[in-house]
Parts: structure tokens; C-alpha cells; sequence
């Protein structure tokens, strides 16, 4: 298959993403501008498009995805991301959801904890004119520090419950979205940092890939 990506880009754009609601033009625009086909592997590219979470690397911590499109858009637009944000990219696989970001954002951390992945999104970042993302290497459920405080932190994959480390690293007036639980137990959430308190809200279902590192420790039970 000889795929025409610019067109592929378009029928993702209208058939996944404007048909679940997701209405923000910045974001729609960002979609159709980044080359989604660059964040995979070569056998992967003609799949790039499709509407389902695509496997990217295998860890000995879990298998990693590309999220698929549609809940990926409308955890984006969950945030509200405006040009003057600073935004932490949580578990960046190969970099797709950070050139999104960085179109929306005024800077982007893209933090990874495989450093195969983390060298793959230097790359296509680079290839794709993103000059406002730096590509960082830690443990995901710590976040990033350094960078921190964050206006928007986005969690690539889904998570028992969000870490502690994660919510401390918001701004005042910022913004996390997650999606806790797995399979069709998922729940998007929004937490916002207002008064120096993050508090959380329920916003819609999504059934998403986990994204290794967030497991809960399971205290001995006598």
C-alpha cells in the first residue's frame, strides 16, 4: 500500500476526531499539521491512521502505544491549552503527542523513561519543526522537577490512580489530564490546581493503553 498521508491526515481529522466532539480549531489544525506517520515504525506507517491505539515498543515494564486519535484529541481539548502554557508531556513514546502539544503550547517537556523512545521522539521532533519541545529521561510517575511548575500536564496512557508528584507539579491555574483505570473501567479526568488545592472531575469514558510505571504498591495483607 502506496498510502497518501496528507489525505489519511484529513479522514483521521473528520472521521475519528470532529465526530467525538472535539470542536477546538487550534487543535483540529495542530492534528492535520503533524505527520503522525513519522512517530512509528516503518512496517507501522501505513497504519499510522487508524482508529486504534498502535503498539510502539516492548519494555520489560509493559508495552508502550501511540494513543489512538480520538480519545487523545479530546483529552487535549480537556485542557484547554493556550500559546502561553507550559505544558509536561507524561510518557512521550516517540514523541507524537508533544509535537501536538507543542503547536498548542509555548513550551513542552516530553518526558520518557525508555531511552530507546526517548532518542526516537529526539529525532522526529527535530524532523518536524518543534523547536519549543525538550526531551527528558526519568521515572513517569515522578514528572519533571526541574521544569516544573507546569500550566498542563498530559499522562499518555492510562494509570491506576495519578501520582502525588504529578499533581505538586501544577501551577496555579493548571491543569492535568488523565485517564484512570483500564479497559472499558477507564474514566478521563481534569484536575485543576485553583487556590493552591487540585481538585478533580469525571469527564467522559475511555478505555486507553496503560502506560507502565504507575502500578500501585499492594501493601502485605495478613
Amino acid at each position: 500500500m502506496n498510502a497518501d498521508f496528507s489525505e489519511l491526515r484529513v479522514k483521521m481529522v473528520d472521521g475519528q476526531v470532529r465526530t467525538t466532539d472535539v470542536t477546538s480549531a487550534a487543535l483540529l489544525d495542530a492534528m492535520l499539521s503533524v505527520p503522525r506517520e513519522i512517530f512509528v515504525g516503518d512496517r507501522q506507517r501505513d497504519l499510522a491512521y487508524i482508529d486504534e491505539d498502535i503498539r510502539i515498543a516492548d519494555g520489560a515494564g509493559g508495552a508502550r502505544y501511540l494513543m489512538e486519535p480520538s480519545p487523545l484529541a479530546k483529552l487535549m481539548q480537556l485542557a484547554e491549552i493556550s500559546g502561553a502554557d507550559s505544558a509536561l508531556d507524561v510518557g512521550c513514546g516517540t514523541g507524537y503527542a508533544s509535537a501536538i502539544l507543542s503547536r498548542l503550547a509555548g513550551s513542552v517537556v516530553a518526558l520518557e523513561s525508555d531511552p530507546a523512545l526517548a532518542e526516537t521522539a529526539r529525532s522526529a521532533l527535530s524532523s518536524t519543526d518543534c523547536g519549543n519541545v525538550t526531551v527528558v529521561q526519568g521515572a513517569l510517575a515522578q514528572g519533571h522537577a526541574a521544569k516544573a511548575p507546569y500550566d498542563v500536564i498530559f499522562v499518555g496512557g492510562s494509570v491506576e490512580t495519578v501520582p502525588a508528584p504529578l499533581l505538586d507539579q501544577l501551577a496555579e491555574g493548571g491543569r492535568l489530564v488523565a485517564v484512570e483505570g483500564q479497559g472499558n473501567s477507564g474514566i478521563a479526568r481534569l484536575f485543576f490546581k485553583a487556590g493552591g488545592v487540585v481538585t478533580g472531575r469525571r469527564a467522559f469514558n475511555a478505555a486507553i493503553k496503560p502506560l507502565p510505571g504507575f502500578e500501585r504498591e499492594h501493601a502485605f495483607e495478613f
